[in-house]
């Protein structure tokens, strides 16, 4: 690699120091940038395309079920949030308030949106009235603010972060049950399907739940440090909400009932996780299906007499490529080597590349260079489209099963406490391990150990030994980790 390579290429290993790999390949790869407020960061034109990429699949499932876009104001009165007390008090440590107008003092302090049950809820008690406005199912893009001054990391613990939150109405428990599992399929589609991360699905117990919630579900991920990640979250949150903001309905019965209501969200923090999973030494590692660029063009050289003809070739297979509906776009910069080139593109992650130099253009082929293994094969320019897709899809499969290998790796057994205690200390990952249903003997692992139960799977696996705490009968068999 020359000089001018390593200026902007990533410095340190990805297994020698996570933190520091992480941050260049954020920054370097022009994902996103610090912000000059401490806790927050500026998303930068490429990271915001990968969200968008996100948001157009999400978006498009959502609206395929049934639901609706709406947006509610980021500012949100005390009161709202008190009258929800059990979950306001999980949030009150990290609210931002706003006391005053101009110059003026609020007679009421605003809280800024740390999540927007409370402000939504409070339209929806005026909206429904009947049965027959049920089941209102609207989602939110927005932001939302939560002081996260301390340890800040790019799109895994900011002070503001982008996300989706879904907030739902239904006449029923069954009807909510379904919204919560519709939601946590769909997630699992976008986390497995096009971010290609392997995910753990199941339950939250009753203490790590969402504050209000009737239970939580939840999808978890294992990082190359042995952190677990929570990519999203459905919840039940039974009639709380709708008892505290009183939306209630007429029943086909001509009686008055209380609504169900179900909420739901994913964050940026998708990204980081998509950084840390597949990344690699060289950079970013974008798996196909969420990546803006796909295939980036480089014509070998085209400063010689020679030039014209590539260059001209390399746009007719662009324009071949961009028509059959693959994103790929044409470097023809002329201030850059194509080596350059090669590294920049290694490390913002684009999938795939195709070089055509003079040989390519004499014997009508191009060279494509895969993003994951760095693979180099040959193929015929008439072949382009079938390939270029194949490839792609080759690599989307290969990242996916090559993170699935991994995940099954950090999923190890502990039968008794002192194994649980070492296999997290030592080696992290996911610890799954048998629990008697005690909160007491949850909390006693956290504090002795650091690691929460990250899930309860949604169908009982056998249990297989004792209480991994106490040593009482166990009722379930849980996964233990810590996690980001």
């Amino acid at each position: 690699m020359s000089k001018e390579s390593k200026e902007i290429g990533i410095t340190v290993s990805k297994k020698d120091d996570l933190s520091e790999w992480y941050t260049q390949v954020v920054t370097k790869s022009g994902l996103a940038d610090y912000a000059s407020v401490k806790g927050f960061m500026v998303l930068m034109p490429y990271g915001y395309s990968i969200w968008e990429k996100i948001k157009e699949f999400l978006d498009k499932q959502l609206k395929l079920t049934g639901h609706s876009n709406a947006y509610f104001p980021a500012l949100i009165p005390e009161s709202f949030l008190k009258k929800e007390a059990e979950h306001f008090s999980g949030f009150t440590p990290e609210v931002f308030w706003v006391t005053l107008a101009g110059n003026d003092k609020l007679g009421e302090r605003l809280a800024v949106r740390p999540t927007s049950e409370t402000v939504i809820y409070d339209s929806y008690a005026k909206w429904i009235r009947s049965w027959r406005d049920l089941p209102l199912l609207i989602n939110v893009w927005n932001s939302v603010l939560r002081a996260e001054i301390k340890a800040t990391r790019p799109f895994m613990r900011t002070s503001e972060f982008l996300w989706q939150e879904g907030h739902t109405v239904h006449a029923d428990r069954e009807d909510t049950d379904s919204e919560v599992m519709r939601i946590l399929e769909l997630y699992r589609q976008l986390v497995e399907d096009q971010l290609a991360i392997p995910t753990l699905v199941g339950l939250k117990t009753e203490r790590e739940k969402f504050v209000g919630a009737l239970y939580t579900t939840t999808l978890e991920s294992m990082m190359p440090d042995g952190k677990a990640l929570q990519m999203g979250t459905s919840h039940n949150l039974g009639q709380n909400f709708s008892k505290a903001f009183e939306i209630k309905y007429l029943g086909k019965d001509e009686q008055i009932h209380y609504a169900w209501n179900a909420s739901w969200g994913v964050s940026w923090r998708l990204i980081g996780a998509m950084i840390m999973a597949h990344g690699d030494d060289r950079g970013l590692v974008v798996p196909p299906r969420i990546a803006p660029v796909q295939v980036v063009l480089v014509p070998i050289p085209y400063k010689n007499a020679e030039g014209a003809r590539i260059l001209n070739q390399a746009k007719k297979v662009a324009e071949k490529l961009q028509v059959a509906g693959i994103s790929a776009i044409l470097d023809d910069r002329e201030q850059y080597t194509p080596g350059w080139k090669f590294n920049e593109w290694e490390l913002k992650g684009v999938p795939l590349r195709i070089e055509i130099g003079p040989r390519d253009v004499s014997r009508k082929e191009v060279t494509l260079v895969r993003r994951d293994t760095l693979e180099r094969s040959t193929i015929a320019q008439a072949d382009i489209v079938k390939e270029t897709r194949r490839v792609l899809d080759s690599i989307q499969s290969s990242l996916f099963e090559k993170a699935s290998r991994a995940l099954k790796q950090a999923i190890r057994d502990a039968h008794s406490y002192d194994e649980l205690k070492r296999i997290i200390e030592n080696e992290g990952g996911f610890v799954r391990a048998c629990w008697c249903s005690d909160t007491r003997c949850e909390d006693q692992i956290k504090d002795e150990t650091g690691a929460t139960i990250r899930t309860v799977p949604l169908q009982d696996e056998k249990v297989f030994s004792n209480c991994i705490r106490c040593g009482k009968n166990a009722k379930k068999v849980v996964y233990f980790a810590r996690s980001y």
